[in-house]
């Protein structure tokens, strides 16, 4: 029957080959990013945690602070007295036991000067002792700071090379904010920053205080005791801070959790697009639907011979049931193919779209599951849309077919 009407059977095919690839092709794409996605976001570090005072308008909407490892918003609740993290906090941090290191942090943008050009870039003031422990920069040359460095800087791989008119090097002397910095290290990445060590901040940036802090950087002993560790640090901070879970001042952030959270909200995407995707799906078994309801009616009078000289109702309905199974067979096999073409052409159809192949990655993975599931789905869409006429072919009377004209 397929090879009898070879026009309609490849139209129908057709379908089910456009069900099929686009649904491999953007279940590849999704398998592309989230990788892409976990592994830029498992270079965070899942043993860090950032603590940061303030707590964002979402979290006290929804009746609890930023802990269990929530993503910290730009946007904090106003009080009449700013919020800071200081010496006590500090210290009630350093009785936890499931704390390994903790790296207070002061931030703020200065002034750099260097072969008279002038630049403004981020000035972090960081423990040296522990820093080079739990930082996630890599030097690209020189080294990171010492526990016994004073007026010296690491500084950002970008600021390094295109900053300035001409490239800074290792002992080099950049001045910030009036003050002369020897640069003893460069990072391997593509940051403007500037590392000095906490005191050395102090006196370079005007407005912070001692012993007044922006943030601490956190690195816990056991990676799998995270939940753990955070629920020890709110309960101890909330308790030197005189705040409970209705007024909690501080926000508490884990790259794991955000990593889990972003790695969910694609995954239910890329099953968004792939449900769309599988619209295609069911246009195909409409049409294999279709098809065979055509071939009933065309093989009217053969189904009365067949039946006229013995054929029993299960082999008249397993005839037209393989039938259709085979369209989607072959449509669901042809989609394959085609779909991992199109898997390997999206990235450059997509190349303009920075936002979407750039920093999340620009290849597509096809994995076994997503062609086991594509084929699995035409197949059964086969069977379903040819139950109905394969039935009604059966139950057709010897009489009445041969009848038929």
């Amino acid at each position: 029957m397929v090879r009898h009407s070879k026009l309609r059977s490849w139209l129908t095919i057709l379908g089910i080959v456009i069900g099929v690839a686009s649904v491999i092709a953007i279940l590849s794409m999704g398998e592309g990013m989230q990788q892409s996605v976990s592994s830029q976001l498992g270079d965070l570090g899942g043993d860090i945690l950032t603590i940061s005072p303030g707590v964002s308008k979402a979290a006290r909407f929804s009746g609890h602070g930023m802990g269990g490892g929530k993503l910290p918003s730009s946007g904090t609740i106003a009080t009449a007295e700013e919020i800071v993290l200081d010496r006590i906090d500090l210290q009630a941090l350093k009785g936890i036991p499931d704390i390994k290191l903790i790296n207070p942090i002061i931030r703020a943008n200065a002034d750099v000067y260097f072969l008279a050009k002038k630049g403004s870039v981020s000035v972090t003031g960081v423990d040296p002792k522990v820093w080079s422990q739990i930082t996630l920069n890599k030097i690209e040359d020189g080294r990171m700071l010492g526990p016994s460095d004073a007026n010296v800087v690491v500084i950002g791989g970008r600021l390094s090379r295109d900053y300035f008119d001409k490239p800074i090097g290792i002992n080099q002397m950049i001045t910030i904010n009036n003050m002369a910095f020897r640069v003893v290290g460069i990072l391997d990445n593509e940051g403007s920053d500037v590392f000095m060590p906490l005191q050395s901040a102090y006196h370079v940036l005007d407005d912070k205080e001692i012993g007044i802090y922006d943030s601490f950087e956190i690195k816990i002993k056991n990676e799998e005791e995270l939940d753990l560790a955070i629920e020890n640090i709110e309960r101890k901070l909330m308790n030197v801070r005189h705040v409970t879970e209705k007024n909690k001042d501080f926000s508490i952030y884990s790259s794991k959790e955000t990593a889990e959270r972003v790695a969910e909200m694609m995954g239910s995407m890329t099953m968004f697009l792939a449900a769309i995707a599988a619209v295609a799906l069911l246009v195909g078994a409409v049409g294999i639907a279709n098809t065979m309801f055509t071939s009933v009616l065309e093989k009217t009078k053969e189904i009365g011979i067949m039946k006229a000289v013995g054929a029993r109702n299960k082999d008249i309905m397993m005839i037209f049931l393989l039938n259709s199974v085979l369209i989607a067979l072959i449509g669901g096999a042809i989609g394959v193919i085609f779909g991992y073409l199109l898997s390997g052409l999206l990235p450059m159809l997509m190349g303009g779209a920075s936002g979407v192949t750039g920093k999340l990655g620009s290849s597509t993975i096809v994995t076994m599951n997503s062609v086991v599931l594509s084929l699995s789905i035409s197949v059964i869409i086969g069977t379903l849309s040819g139950v109905i006429p394969a039935y009604q072919a059966s139950k057709l009377k010897p009489v009445d077919a041969l009848r038929h004209e």
